[in-house]
């Protein structure tokens, strides 16, 4: 099958189209051949939607949405500055690395905003190397702008473009890792979508889920593992920096952390270099520790364990501390070298270590996401909506059809009978594409059958108008499907572009609208053309009536 058509919706639309052209091209061709058809496609719809929906836990063939269903809604903000710091801290240590190696002596290499940093004090005799490393680290072909300032300084900026396509790259990162970690909580149909006006929001809709706090914090944890060599540790920021003359060396930097006793603050002087971080890791579980305690324990990749096995080798007897979104979790000591495998520990619970084990599994987040709306929908409430759409679209329905059984006679029936085959090829549709029936998803299976009737109004009233004008029966009817086919066409067409303008521009509610209509205009088409046209054919058969009942 070519790739484009794996899309279910897509193929839906190919197959439907097919169906029209040979029902059209078969018109004409025996009642028997065209009952058969019509029949083996309604029975499929049949058997793709049934049931429905389950009852209590029990699944359907249809997928609820939020609304129907009850689950958790939230709308998070990306705050995209944070890769752009992390960009630019990268480039720092780089600077610094680079020109520590080749015996440059700078003074300073700070980060000025998000999208700059500066380098300042070179040594005169220096200055052309050191734009040489800039030259050959952040290329204006990648986006970087490197400007001199003063005889010994430079600074280096994003371009506008630059800093568009990371912002733009974090909030993809951060949806595909909230998708990862979202399938760890096993929920069924989510729904992950960017939104917001400068598309650094990402809306998450949990259907099925109700421990809301859990999902946030499984959501929410960025989950930044790093194992860093630690040089000392106090139970003050004071207390430790008293040996570097109150000063932070450059190539280090503090971290807080727990201490030795249970609610006592430890502070941790630890390079900047990491050991290894959580892009090393293979996998992470939950376990107990030697002291039947819960933890983490991780595998490394391959190029993380020859890392580790060289670092720790290296370190023996030193304390290495596990920070984890920025605090130290513990600061085990080394005792021997360690290879591909280790164990997070922190006086974590035992559904702690669990959560934890599933966001390191799952990657750690580019960027801090704050919560901007949360909503809560009980599955009390969805079955309410269910019963009161189902309720709706019933009474609709009854209505509709003593309008047209008191207006249109027996040909009435007829209209019923494509109602109904309509009704069942769009929930055949949608259980076959997986779409997602919402309450706005309802409204839209009613305005369908509103569409229907008025298709069969066009057909009907035409048909009238053959039969005063003095045609047979049979000569009134053909002409009455032939003079509206392209009338039906014209209007569905119409509402389909409307539809598709909503799908591309609309939110999840007005989505759900579409998808609906679009599938029940698309089997309008087919059951009140094609079937209704059959109907009648198949009553009348052979024999010549002289009079209609419409």
């Amino acid at each position: 099958m070519p790739p484009a058509l794996q899309n279910p919706f897509l193929l839906w639309f190919v197959l439907s189209a097919a169906l029209a052209v040979v029902c059209y091209f078969t018109m004409r061709k025996e009642l028997r051949v065209r009952a058969t058809l019509y029949g083996a496609f309604i029975l499929a719809c049949v058997v793709a939607m049934w049931p429905p929906y389950g009852k209590g836990d029990a699944p359907g063939k249809i997928h609820l949405g939020l609304d129907l269903k009850g689950g958790i809604h939230l709308v998070l903000q990306v705050q995209t500055d944070d890769a752009l710091n992390a960009t630019i801290d990268d480039g720092v240590s780089t600077v610094r690395s680079q020109a520590a190696t080749k015996g440059i002596q700078v003074a300073a290499v700070n980060r000025v905003d998000p999208t700059s940093f500066k380098v300042d004090g070179i040594e005169p005799a220096r200055v052309k190397d050191v734009h040489d490393i800039l030259g050959d680290y952040f290329r204006a072909t990648d986006g970087w702008d490197v400007r001199q300032q003063g005889s010994q300084g430079f600074l280096v900026r994003m371009t506008d473009p630059l800093v568009s396509r990371l912002r733009d790259s974090t909030v993809e990162e951060a949806m595909r890792t909230l998708e990862r970690r979202i399938n760890q909580l096993g929920v069924a149909e989510p729904i992950i979508a960017q939104t917001g006006s400068k598309g650094d929001q990402i809306l998450v809709q949990l259907p099925g889920v109700t421990d809301v706090e859990q999902a946030k914090r499984v959501i929410g944890t960025r989950a930044q593992l790093s194992l860093k060599i630690v040089e000392d540790a106090a139970g003050s920021r004071e207390s430790l920096l008293e040996k570097t003359a109150g000063k932070v060396p450059d190539n280090m930097e503090v971290v807080q952390g727990q201490g030795r006793e249970a609610g006592q603050p430890e502070f941790y002087l630890v390079r900047k270099e990491s050991v290894i971080t959580g892009r090393d890791l293979k996998n992470a579980r939950a376990g107990v520790g030697q002291t039947n305690e819960p933890d983490v324990q991780f595998t490394l990749n391959p190029a993380g364990a020859d890392k580790f096995k060289r670092e720790t080798g290296r370190n023996i007897g030193r304390r290495l501390a596990i920070i984890l979104d920025g605090s130290v979790a513990s600061a085990p000591t080394i005792q021997s070298q360690i290879g591909a495998e280790g164990q997070i520990t922190g006086r974590f619970t035992t559904q702690e270590a669990d959560e934890l084990s599933k966001i390191l599994r799952a990657g750690a987040l580019p960027a801090t996401l704050t919560y901007l709306q949360e909503l809560t929908v009980g599955a009390s409430l969805g079955r309410d909506s269910i019963r009161e759409g189902v309720a709706a679209a019933g009474i609709g329905m009854a209505f509709l059809g003593i309008f047209m059984v008191v207006y249109y006679r027996l040909s009435g029936v007829n209209a019923i009978v494509a109602l109904t085959a309509n009704l069942v090829i769009l929930l055949g549709a949608m259980a076959y594409t997986g779409a997602t029936l919402t309450l706005p998803g309802i409204a839209g299976v009613i305005l369908t059958v509103g569409v229907g009737v008025d298709t069969n109004v066009l057909v009907f009233e035409r048909i009238r108008e053959e039969l005063r004008n003095g045609k047979t029966v049979k000569a009134a009817i053909n002409n009455g499907f032939e003079r509206v086919w392209i009338t039906i066409l014209d209007t569905h067409a119409t509402a389909l572009i409307a539809a598709a303008f909503l799908f591309q521009f609309g939110t999840g509610p007005v989505k759900g609208f579409a998808v609906t209509l679009v599938m029940g205009l698309v089997a309008n088409i087919f059951a009140s053309y094609f079937v209704s046209h059959f109907i009648f054919e198949w009553v009348l058969g052979k024999r010549q009536a002289a009079s209609l009942s419409i």
